[in-house]
C-alpha cells in the first residue's frame, strides 16, 4: 500500500523535505513508517519520544494501522482562511497577513453582550537572555484550522459565551506584531475570561503550529508539548 507522508518544523529540516510517499506492507503501523525514515535519517530517532503523529488530519497512536492512501503527518511538539458562522459571526482563521485586532474586536461586540475579553499574543524581543530579531511560524494548515474550530466548539459546550474569534499568524512575524488573537464576547465577564484562557491553553497543546526564533547568531525551534493521541486511538492498540 502507498501512503503520503508529511514532515513539519525540525523534522522537515532533518529529512530535507516536507512531503514524501512510502510503499508499505499491509498491516503496517505508524511506528513502522517512522522507524523506516529513522533508518534513513538517524536524527529522527532522537525525537521519537516527543513526536506526535496524525492520520488524515487526526492525532493518532503510533501503533495505529495504516491503509492505502492515508495521509500521515509527523509533528514536532506544537509551540504553541476565514470561515465565519452565520449564527454567531465566529471567526476561525490562519493568515499570513497582519491581524486586524481592532476590526475583529469590534465585530464581536453585540448589544446583548456585557463583556469582551481579548488575548493578544505578540512577538517579544528576547528569549532566555538572547535578543530575538523576528519569529517564523509554520503549520500543518488544514489540520491546524480544523483543530482551531474544534476549540471553538469546546468553548460553546463549556462556557456561556456569545461570539468567538481565534486567528493565528503564519510566516515571518516582526517584534511587536501579533501572532495569535483570541477574543470572546459574553453577557458576563467571568465566562469570557475563562473561555479565553481555556482557548489559548488548549491551542498551545493541540494545534499543529510551530514557532522558530531567529537571533543574530542562529535560530531555534521553540519547545512545545506533545498532543495526546486521542482521536484515532481506535485504529490501533492502546499503550499500557
Amino acid at each position: 500500500m502507498r501512503v503520503r507522508v508529511l514532515f513539519f518544523g525540525q523534522l522537515r529540516e532533518i529529512t530535507g523535505f516536507a512531503e514524501d510517499y512510502a510503499e508499505l506492507s499491509d498491516g503496517a503501523r505508524i511506528e513502522d513508517l517512522y522507524e523506516r525514515y529513522g533508518r534513513r535519517f538517524p536524527r529522527l530517532l532522537e525525537f521519537r519520544a516527543s513526536v506526535a503523529a496524525s492520520i488524515n488530519q487526526e492525532y493518532s497512536n503510533f501503533r495505529a494501522h495504516l491503509a492505502t492512501d492515508d495521509e500521515v503527518a509527523f509533528l514536532p511538539p506544537v509551540s504553541g482562511g476565514q470561515q465565519p458562522a452565520a449564527r454567531t459571526a465566529d471567526l476561525f482563521a490562519i493568515t499570513r497577513e497582519p491581524i486586524p485586532i481592532d476590526e475583529i474586536s469590534r465585530s464581536l461586540r453585540a448589544p446583548e453582550d456585557g463583556a469582551l475579553v481579548v488575548f493578544d499574543g505578540f512577538a517579544r524581543n528576547n528569549f532566555r537572555g538572547r535578543q530575538t530579531l523576528y519569529l517564523e511560524y509554520e503549520a500543518y494548515e488544514k489540520m491546524a484550522l480544523t483543530k482551531i474550530r474544534e476549540i471553538g466548539a469546546q468553548l460553546r459546550e463549556k462556557f456561556a459565551i456569545h461570539r468567538i474569534a481565534i486567528v493565528h499568524r503564519l510566516g515571518r512575524v516582526e517584534i511587536g506584531e501579533t501572532s495569535i488573537l483570541i477574543a470572546v464576547s459574553s453577557p458576563h465577564r467571568a465566562a469570557a475570561f475563562d473561555a479565553c484562557r481555556y482557548a489559548i491553553d488548549t491551542l498551545k497543546r493541540t494545534v499543529p503550529i510551530w514557532k522558530k526564533e531567529f537571533f543574530a547568531d542562529g535560530a531555534i525551534w521553540a519547545d512545545g508539548e506533545v498532543p495526546p493521541p486521542t482521536a484515532n486511538s481506535a485504529q490501533g492498540e492502546s499503550i499500557s
